[in-house]
């Protein structure tokens, strides 16, 4: 993904229920439903906290294999 300028800044699944807001590194913020992603939906929601951002384009959770991408997040918002 050598030519995708913008990244994750940060994620929240606190700001409102069955909902992520992802904040990027442009400044926008997208708030997508959980619910587009099953894998993260199944998650107990204290381990949804325990997120990382990786090269600020991927990001994934300490108990998961998935990697999601920037683009992964724009498909569905």
């Amino acid at each position: 993904m050598k030519d995708v300028n913008l990244g994750i800044k940060d994620l929240n699944f606190r700001y409102r229920r069955g909902k992520m807001l992802v904040r990027l590194t442009d400044g926008r913020e997208v708030l997508i439903p959980v619910s587009f992603f099953p894998d993260i939906q199944q998650m107990p929601v204290k381990e949804r906290e325990k997120w990382m951002v990786l090269d600020d384009q991927y990001f994934t959770f300490e108990n998961m294999t998935r990697v999601y991408s920037v683009l992964d997040l724009l498909k569905v918002a």
